[in-house]
């Protein structure tokens, strides 16, 4: 029997509504069965591949590396997916879309997770043209991953970076062995602060292609983020950028501020550590979790440990990143150990104990090897031992046993201001109001804004009847703790007991209230008396001399022993020609009728410490 032609089966297939037939005359299942409801495809017609091809054999088709699968319908060859939605024959000569040119993201040499969308070298296809009918949802439900990936271009574009995400996710869905497809899922990961998903797909990008330079110039940036010279370098060099000045000198720059990091946290230089740490973040290291713990740690050592907890809840997130990211050391330290040896620090130092432990014992999993950690887990093994053995001889009654618990904690650790305000509690409890407040002192010396020592040392000094004081530390806890009436009650019925112990020295009033003198030989006499006074010259009109009144005042009950006293130099303008007075506010320490201390327009703190250094002397 004579085999039909090929025009001849053309011919019948454009006039049935059967299944086309093979060239045996068998039916042949065509992408067209495969539509979705409705039955309209998702591609345009230019996306086909159309060049003449030879004819496969029945039940032959394509290995991947030769593009996708393809179908002989009518005598077009279409990949799966590329559905013409005419379902008319494609012109001839129209140019072929191979899978392998893509469209990458990146300029290739600036901040490459963050470049914008352009061909790649092999030749890319064009941009989704204004106005053509792809949407997102179509994009989505439809099987060209190269369409898919068109509209994900257009979205990161746009600045749409979730929506850029999930199509890139369809993309590598339909085709996970495409390293473009990965590279630029990487892109839209990091615009969304997503590094440790990025890192992964830049890892699998290049795990798909070794050779592929612009995933290796995303892992470059990212790892040059997370403050990695190393791998930063190594990728550069993969990338065929190993001789790129400009990258090599923010290599070397953040390089330089690693290695003054480490000289500094040696030194115990913990201010110039800062301003280290500062500068590698601004050098481009700014999603670092080693720096941001180094910071961390200066903090705590400068006992501002409200800054160091506030780093500690703020450090970038790098979980699941692959070996290569976490294995890279850090002051000698193996990957997240450092941070972890910090974390340990600080919730020792604010009481967390049992979290202490917990984190210093991560950290000697991590790198068990390190003797740096080695001490800390120790250090915080006893202290936090010494603290639950105190607690629990408090809580039977025994202060006495319970201080002496307190006091072999602080041997592991001297600046623990929880174990210092135990103690004073212990002695609070054995009525030694003196020891408590000196315990409270320490503690606060460390942690000035804490709640329990201040607490403490106004209770222990309101049993000594040292009621300024008293009223200084309720004053401090009603900043800290504006809503509670607790603390509010105490610092009314202070003040009234203030107002009672009042002293009067020479027919003179103080510890309550300013003076206020208009007279010459008043104002000589005033400070003439065995003690300090403190005198503010000021002018009714001038703006700064009334908004520091008030401080005068809270100055007046802090220090009662101390006479404070206002002179306005326009009312008495003998006073201020005695005086000397050319500039507003002026302020003089006088002791023992001599002059200490003069100063003009002092801040608020400079003004206290001077009167605070005055009465000590």
């Amino acid at each position: 029997m004579q085999q039909p032609s090929l025009d001849s089966l053309r011919r019948a297939h454009s006039k049935s509504d059967s299944k086309p037939l093979d060239l045996n005359g068998s039916t042949v299942k065509t992408a067209a069965n495969k539509l979705p409801r409705g039955g309209k495809a998702f591609c345009r017609s230019e996306e086909l591949t159309t060049a003449p091809a030879k004819i496969p054999k029945p039940g032959h088709r394509r290995t991947v590396s030769d593009g996708a699968p393809l179908i002989y319908s009518g005598g077009n060859l279409l990949p799966i997916g590329n559905i013409c939605p005419s379902m008319k024959n494609l012109r001839p000569g129209l140019p072929s879309r191979g899978p392998n040119r893509t469209d990458v993201l990146g300029s290739g040499t600036g901040n490459y997770g963050h470049g914008s969308i352009m061909r790649g070298s092999s030749g890319g296809s064009n941009p989704v043209p204004t106005g053509a009918p792809v949407t997102v949802k179509r994009a989505m439900s439809g099987f060209d991953s190269e369409g898919v990936k068109r509209v994900g271009n257009e979205m990161y574009r746009s600045g749409n970076f979730v929506e850029a995400l999930a199509l890139y996710d369809r993309a590598v869905y339909l085709m996970p062995g495409n390293a473009a497809y990965r590279s630029n899922r990487a892109a839209a990961l990091t615009a969304l602060g997503r590094l440790s998903e990025a890192v992964r797909d830049c890892i699998e990008a290049v795990k798909l292609d070794n050779g592929y330079a612009r995933a290796h110039k995303r892992l470059a940036s990212l790892y040059f983020r997370f403050g990695q010279v190393e791998n930063s370098r190594r990728h550069l060099g993969l990338a065929g950028l190993r001789d790129d000045q400009s990258e090599e000198k923010k290599l070397l720059l953040l390089e330089k501020h690693l290695n003054q990091c480490a000289d500094e946290r040696k030194k115990g230089e913990w201010e110039k550590l800062i301003r280290e740490v500062d500068a590698a973040v601004a050098v481009g290291a700014d999603f670092s979790p080693q720096l941001v713990a180094c910071k961390a740690e200066a903090y705590l050592k400068l006992h501002r440990l409200d800054d160091a907890e506030s780093c500690l809840s703020n450090i970038p997130k790098l979980e699941g990143c692959p070996q290569a990211c976490s294995q890279a050391k850090f002051f000698g330290m193996v990957g997240e150990t450092f941070v972890h040896f910090v974390s340990a620090q600080v919730d020792m130092a604010l009481g967390r104990f049992e979290n202490a432990v917990a984190a210093a014992e991560k950290a000697s999993f991590l790198d068990c090897s390190n003797n740096e950690v080695a001490t800390i887990l120790n250090v915080v093994k006893m202290v936090a031992m010494a603290r639950s053995s105190g607690n629990a001889l408090f809580s039977s009654g025994k202060f006495e046993e319970a201080r002496r618990a307190y006091r072999e904690g602080l041997k592991y650790d001297n600046s623990n201001s929880v174990l210092y305000c135990n103690r004073a509690i212990c002695w609070f409890k054995l009525e030694r109001w003196e020891k408590s407040v000196k315990e409270c002192n320490k503690a606060l010396s460390i942690r000035p804004n804490y709640t329990k020592a201040l607490l403490r040392r106004a209770e222990s000094n309101e049993k000594l009847e040292r009621w300024a004081e008293v009223v200084k530390d309720y004053q401090a806890l009603n900043q800290i703790l504006p809503n509670d009436n607790d603390v509010a009650d105490s610092l009314r019925r202070a003040l009234l007991a203030l107002e009672k112990s009042r002293r009067v020295v020479n027919g003179t009033k103080f510890g309550v209230e300013v003076e206020e003198i208009t007279a010459l030989d008043k104002f000589k006499a005033a400070i003439a008396y065995a003690g300090v006074s403190v005198v503010h010259f000021k002018e009714a009109s001038n703006k700064l001399c009334e908004e520091i009144s008030p401080f005068i005042n809270t100055l007046c009950l802090r220090y009662p022993s101390i006479k404070f006293i206002k002179v306005d130099v326009e009312e008495c303008l003998a006073i201020a020609k005695a005086e000397s007075i050319r500039s507003v506010p002026t302020f003089k320490i006088y002791k023992n009728g001599e002059k200490v201390k003069e100063m003009i327009r002092p801040t608020l703190q400079f003004l206290e410490d001077s009167v605070k250094k005055s009465n000590s002397l």
